[in-house]
């Protein structure tokens, strides 16, 4: 017996999560981070950050649907110099 996760299982959790992601935010139309949420802390119990990855991971694996992810929101890098600038 192999050790470890069911693959099959994964991917069966991946694809409902996908379904809902899908349900609470087209069709509920949620904001995406209400949906996180609810499929976090109701519906899952990942965490948010897991939930996100597994979505822009899988999103183009479901024929009958079309789940937009939202895109990594990338920080400014500030330096201190920067700072300064800003609060002379």
């Amino acid at each position: 017996m192999v050790k470890g996760r069911d693959k099959l299982l994964v991917e069966k959790r991946d694809e409902a999560l996908l379904r809902r992601y899908h349900y609470w935010t087209e069709i509920q139309r949620l904001r995406f981070d209400d949906a996180l949420k609810i499929l976090s802390h109701k519906e899952f119990f990942i965490s948010e950050e897991r939930i996100m990855a597994i979505v822009r991971a899988n999103c183009n694996k479901l024929d009958d649907i079309k789940i937009m992810p939202v895109p990594k929101v990338r920080k400014p890098k500030i330096t201190e110099d920067d700072l300064r600038l800003l609060t002379e």
